[in-house]
This record gives C-alpha cells, structure tokens and sequence, in this order.
C-alpha cells in the first residue's frame, strides 16, 4: 500500500492500540527519515509530553476542524491525535484549509509515521497467512457428531445399545463470485441401533466403515439465467426447490415421504433450476449410475433417472410438485454384468411426489408433510408412501413429532407406520444435542414393533 492508503487504514490500527504508551525507542529511523521529512517536524526526542491539552495548537486545531468527541476538554494522546488527522486526510474535510493541515501533518509527523509502520506490519503478517493458506477462494467448514442408541427387536429377543459417529469436510472454491465447486468427503460407522437396516434405519451419519471417501464433487454455475450444476455422487435433484420442512430421526420419513421424486438420486448427474419470481421455482435433472456394478451412462444396461419439479414458496408457505422415473436393469438372469444380454430385464417406475410446509404468523410451528405415489411397469400393484410432521420452538431448542408410512407400501400390503419424537438443543453456536425415541412398527405376526431411543450431539466448524 501506498503511504496515503496506509493512513487511511490507520485509525483502524490506532482505536485498537489506543491504550498503549509509545515512546521513541519503537520509533524506526528510515520510516521517519522517509515519511517525515519536513524541517518544522519536532523529533520525539524533543517532546515535552506525549499527550495533547487544551490549549495546545494542535488540540484546538484539531477540535475546529473535527466533530470528533474526543476533542471535549479533556487531553488526547499525541497517537489519537493523529488518528483525527488521519480521518480528515480520508475524508477530505482538511482539505478546506491546507495551511492547518500541513502544519498538523508536520507536528503529528513521527506519530504518522509509527502508524505507518504498525500497518506495515500487520500487511506483512496477513500475507504470511494467506501464503500459508491452501486457497484465498476456498472455504471450509465440517461437521462432526456422536450418537448413543439403544433399540429393542422382537421384545427381548434382540437388545442393543451401541455407539456411532459422523465426519465431513466440505470444501467449496469460488472461480468467478457465482460459481461454486463443491468437494465433501466424509467417513462414519453404522453399528449403533437400528442403523443401516432398511425398515428401523436412521436418518443420521454416513456408513462408510471408517474409511475417509470423497462423497460428492459437483460444481454450479449460473448460464443464460439457470443455475446447473454438474458431478459425480451427486443428486439430480441438486438445484430444485423443496418444500418438505420435517426435523426426522426414522431414514423412511426423510424427505416428507417422497424420496424418489422430489429428492431424486443419482451418481453422474445434471441438475438445472430457475426462478421466476414471485416464488416461483422450476428444476429438472438427469442422472446414471457409474458405480463399479455400472454398465454405461443413458444406455440400455445402466441404470438412469430423470425429473421435474415445480415449487412456489412465500413466507407462510410452499409446495413442491415433482415427477421422475428410474430405469433400472436387473442382471441378475444374465451371464454377463457389463453387457446387455438375453437373461437381463429392465424395469421403470414412475414416482409423482407432492410436499408442502405451512408456518402461521400467529404461532411459532411450521407443519410439514408429503405423499408419493409409485407405478412400476409390468405390475398390477402401486404403492403409495407418505408423512407429516411438526416443529415447534420450545425454550431455546426445537420440538419435533413425525409420523408417516415406513417406506412405500403396496396397495395389497399390510400397512406398517413409522413414529419419531426429537428434540434438537442448541448448546452454543456449534453444538447441537439431540435426544430421539422413534417406534417402527412390525406387520409380520411374529415379530414384535421396533423401539428404539437415544442422543446425538453434532459439532459444527
């Protein structure tokens, strides 16, 4: 920086060091010798005092150009002194009578000086911070949690308490200021309670069996007034609007109960939205598996997904109206995973979601819920899943009930429910805990429902 610049970036440097004493010994020569030269300046070494009084020149000089309270009868250091100088500099205001100004700047000289350097020193210590940072465009921030559960299966039959935890790191690079690349790995253990199964899975943590993994790399970018974001492990329904609000502990009440339309999956994807005020939001997305069982992207042995969505929020409420399909193949009849053979059959199901939120001004809730229904081509049997939801503020944490189908349940099947209860409790800005009791209920006749109970704590930094 320029000596100007770094003057004007002073008084930032002196309100944080108004309360040291400065004598001459901090005083660096070459810095005086070079930005206060003039042959009226006072040297430090001749000083009477360090502190500036009413009737002093300087003070009155200073109060006649200045609003600053500082100049209110009582004494100023010789630094905030010059700190008010520095202000006028910055602000142009000396300027209206130049002969004050130049005798101020020749009296505050040295201390304009020792300013200049504290600035230059506080430059040099952030360009050593950056250069030993890994990007100045990239961010980060992660998160890390623990879970204690218990749960009981069949009654007695099978009891557990077990312990998990959770760790991600998301990385996000800015190319442009509208861009964004985004990078998460994460690693976590799924032994604890009811984890990892498919009818009393939770909806928390991540099961990659203690191993660190790159879970997403994706990058968005607005073109001709869309957002579209393109990567591997990544949803094709990344940039569409959602309006399911439910805080829920159960894995199979996630997403209001519309998972596969409104929350559509996906591996190599592209997803596109946009916005056409008022609330108004529109998202389509396609994406094919590349996973090491795959068989090609959009060809006829891989499996592909595709989708619509169209949301409208406000401040009170919102909805969210989706519909995909997902082809899939089944290799299990051929003689060869990677090639379309005579063994092999593809099947198509159509899924149409609805979600929605509604918050009344008058009360401190927001109500949440969707429906899911799916066709599965070649079957006489659709299903249908669903759930619903509510959130409320109670002391300083959030009270969340969920109740909702456990899963899609075909028109002939029994009907097996799913229940949760939460309460997230924020300890500081970075800590939530989290006690959860959640029941899933069991059609088979000889089995007994699922219970399951327990606490999470989430770190965030």
């Amino acid at each position: 920086m320029k000596l100007f610049q770094k003057l004007i970036a002073a008084p930032a440097i002196i309100s944080m060091a108004s309360g040291f004493a400065v004598n001459a010994a901090e005083i660096n020569s070459t810095d005086l010798g070079e930005y206060s030269n003039s042959s009226n300046l006072v040297s430090l070494g001749d000083f009477k005092s360090d502190t500036l009084f009413p009737g002093d020149w300087a003070y009155d000089s200073l109060k006649d150009l200045t609003n600053s309270p500082k100049f209110n009868g009582n004494s100023v250091t010789r630094l905030e002194a010059a700190a008010e100088l520095n202000n006028l500099i910055a602000g142009g205001e000396g300027l209206m009578n130049g002969d004050a100004l130049n005798r101020l700047s020749d009296e505050l000289g040295s201390e304009l000086a020792i300013m200049k350097g504290r600035v230059d020193g506080l430059e040099a210590r952030v360009n050593g911070i950056e250069a030993g940072s890994f990007s100045e465009t990239t961010t980060m921030s992660g998160k890390a949690g623990f879970l204690i559960g218990a749960e009981s299966l069949d009654g007695d039959a099978n009891e557990a308490v077990m312990a998990e935890y959770f760790f991600e790191v998301d990385l996000n690079t800015s190319f442009t200021g509208d861009d964004k690349l985004n990078i998460e790995l994460e690693t976590g253990n799924h032994p604890g309670a009811g984890v990892g199964k498919d009818k009393e899975g939770l909806d928390w943590g991540s099961d990659n069996g203690d191993t660190l993994k790159v879970t997403d790399l994706n990058y968005t970018f607005p073109l001709g007034g869309w957002k579209v974001a393109v990567g591997d492990s990544m949803a094709a329904s990344k940039t569409w609007p959602n309006a399911c609000s439910m805080n829920n502990m159960v894995d199979n009440l996630g997403d209001c109960g519309a998972g596969n339309s409104v929350d559509l999956g996906g591996d190599v994807s592209l997803s596109a939205s946009k916005e056409f005020g008022d609330g108004w939001e529109i998202g389509l997305g396609v994406s094919a598996d590349s996973g090491e069982t795959s068989r090609g992207i959009f060809t006829k042995e891989g499996d592909d997904f595709y989708g619509i969505a169209l949301g409208y929020e406000s401040d009170t409420y919102g909805f969210t109206a989706a519909y995909s399909m997902k082809e899939k193949t089944d290799t299990s009849g051929g003689s060869d995973t990677k090639a379309w053979d005579s063994g092999d059959t593809q099947t198509d199901s159509t899924y149409y979601g609805l979600v929605a939120y509604y918050s009344p001004e008058s009360a401190p809730v927001t109500f949440s819920g969707g429906v899911e229904l799916t066709d599965i081509e070649g079957t006489n049997t659709d299903k249908t899943q669903w759930a619903l939801g509510v959130s409320t503020d109670l002391g300083e944490g959030t009270l969340s009930a969920n109740i909702g189908t456990n899963g899609a349940i075909a028109d002939n099947a029994a009907e097996e429910m799913a229940y949760d209860l939460s309460y997230e409790y924020p300890l500081n800005d970075s800590t939530t805990i989290t006690p959860f009791i959640y029941i899933v209920e069991e059609s088979a006749a000889n089995k007994d429902d699922a219970v399951g109970i327990g606490t999470s704590v989430m770190f965030k930094f």
